[in-house]
């Protein structure tokens, strides 16, 4: 019964993750069509309108682009780290040889393009955009995998979306070390306290939500005014809710539950309606030989599949765990390939790498661009391969 729910849970997850990103794939073109018409300036003002409220004591005034970024996005990163929690407790990342080789194949595919990227702008400007190319779409990828049916093994879906939370992990830590500043730490050390008391609430077997949410708001609140980017507070909260091994209607399963179809089919789509309003210009096709725009597009297309076709080879080799089941090494490829689709966290973390608006608009169009061929070269490199028998 237990695992008949959990294996419900994930189907849930991965059909809403299929269809937002046929959903985030509309929000895409519209966003790009706004973009490049009259109505694109209008679109931008609108986005930039400030919202909320201050005073003496609270301070949350932002732009409707910023309460989307922050706000928005810190629920889908609390999604991102209630999935994180309930593979550790029971699922793929529950034990060493379940974990070992996603956790590793999704390592090699964040090292190998950050590397490729920084190599090849070390010495520019868009330096500190070397985490760009080391997340994958979760929606985007599961999307593009579930259009292949039953030419691939289902066990390969199950690998991919346990890599794919594993990417998010490492590019939420990358986000917590690297892109943060000017850490004001009054404010970290109340969110530190509340979050303890969040803990607390968990030890001592406290299941109703509200305990969890209402002091969550107020986390994120303080890690908003901490330097430390608010998103993270997602994260934090979900590492707190309570979730017991062989019980099923725990309160992390409840909440993922409820999370689960408005993240994929209002969050994820909403952020890429706000942040794809890409203006084509002259100046972007030049701009693609620029070594911001190739280390992006060849971190994600070359550096992705590359980095996880060869540490999943490793650690094979090695014994640390064996390839899904019905799954070849062609299968490892393209979902390798399919990887490389980097979206939704891409687009983020340039939006946290660089303050020039011509280096995000350009970091967004080679994002777009390595995303796309990504998907079509996964897409039918995976359709060519035979289905075992």
């Amino acid at each position: 019964m237990i695992r008949r729910f959990n294996l419900k849970l994930f189907k849930d997850f991965f059909s809403s993750s299929a269809v937002g990103g046929f959903i985030l794939l509309s929000c895409v073109v519209l966003s790009l069509l706004i973009a490049n018409t009259s109505a694109g300036a209008g679109f931008e003002n609108f986005l930039n309108k400030t919202v909320g409220w201050e005073n003496g004591a609270v301070m949350l005034k932002l732009s409707i682009l910023h309460w989307i970024n922050d706000g928005l996005m810190a629920v889908f990163f609390l999604l991102v780290g209630l999935e994180i929690k309930r593979e550790i407790v029971e699922g793929e990342l529950s034990s060493f040889q379940k974990a070992a080789l996603p956790v590793v194949a999704a390592f090699g595919g964040a090292l190998l393009p950050a590397a490729i990227f920084y190599c090849i702008n070390r010495n520019g400007p868009a330096a500190p955009g070397w985490g760009i190319p080391m997340a994958t779409d979760i929606a985007f990828a599961l999307a593009a995998l579930s259009v292949l049916g039953k030419r691939v093994p289902a066990s390969l879906k199950v690998f991919l979306a346990a890599l794919a939370i594993v990417d998010d992990l490492i590019a939420i830590l990358v986000i917590a070390l690297f892109y943060s500043s000017g850490l004001h730490w009054g404010y970290l050390l109340m969110a530190a306290t509340l979050l303890l008391l969040l803990f607390v609430f968990n030890k001592l077997k406290i299941e109703n939500l509200w305990w969890y949410i209402l002091p969550g708001i107020l986390i994120w609140y303080l890690i908003h005014h901490s330097g430390i980017h608010a998103t993270i507070a997602g994260v934090l909260v979900a590492m707190a809710i309570p979730v017991r091994k062989g019980r099923k209607g725990v309160p992390l399963e409840k909440l993922e539950h409820a999370l689960t179809r408005p993240v994929n089919l209002i969050i994820v789509p909403l952020f890429a309606l706000a942040n794809t309003n890409i203006r084509f210009e002259p100046a972007m096709v030049s701009g693609i030989a620029e070594p911001l725009s190739i280390g992006i597009i060849i971190g994600l297309m070359i550096g992705k599949p590359a980095g996880i076709l060869l540490s999943t080879k490793l650690a094979v080799r090695l014994k640390f765990g064996k390839l899904p089941h019905g799954a070849g090494w062609r299968h490892i490829a393209g979902l390798g390939m399919l990887a490389g689709i980097g979206f939704t966290m891409s687009i983020f973390i340039s939006l946290l790498s660089f303050d020039v608006p011509q280096r995000i608009a350009q970091a967004k169009m080679a994002i777009l661009i390595a995303s796309v061929l990504s998907a079509m070269a996964g897409c039918l490199f995976l359709a060519a391969i035979k289905p075992k028998k």
